[in-house]
């Protein structure tokens, strides 16, 4: 059996950042309930050297758009950093989504092979398609849904494992 890279790389961005747009009105909703200043919730961070969930947000987004622009041979979509508000951040949710959607599958021919170059901080990096998905994509990807999901949920957000995991 045949690993479809296209629909594997398209489906774990929309169900990772589908999901995190539901966390996110749950965020919403919690903060007016409870009278938090949303920008209090977006600052928040589990540990004094960890990004907050602002970042948190911004980097799991990035990793959403990245691997299949990369692995499709395209240029990375450029999102300025510049959300401060929920409603900001659902935007830049989907319009992250919006271009995982628009990328056709045939854009993948040789992904599995491609060299696949890319920056990570002050790093130059490099491997062949398959492994960079697998092996540094969907774990960046999903360690920031998992931290914005504990900040939340360090936060008193009343979210579980089925928010998290989103719609089968």
């Amino acid at each position: 059996m045949s690993l479809d890279l296209h629909q594997t790389v398209s489906s774990t961005a929309i169900r990772g950042l589908t999901a995190l747009d539901g966390i996110l009105d749950k965020a919403a909703a919690y903060a007016e309930a409870r009278k938090i200043d949303p920008a209090v919730l977006l600052g928040s961070r589990l540990a004094p050297d960890m990004f907050p969930l602002s970042r948190q947000l911004q980097i799991a987004c990035d990793f959403g758009k990245s691997p299949i622009a990369r692995l499709a041979g395209m240029e990375v979509p450029k999102f300025e950093d510049t959300e401060t508000t929920f409603a900001e951040f659902k935007a830049r949710i989907a319009r992250t989504l919006d271009f995982v959607r628009s990328v056709p599958a045939d854009k993948f021919a040789g992904a599995e092979d491609r060299q696949i170059n890319w920056k990570a901080g002050p790093n130059d990096m490099s491997m062949k398609g398959a492994p960079y998905f697998t092996g540094y994509a969907v774990p960046n990807f999903y360690f920031h849904l998992s931290m914005a999901y504990a900040i939340l949920r360090h936060n008193g957000l009343d979210i579980g494992k089925k928010d998290f995991l989103g719609a089968a």
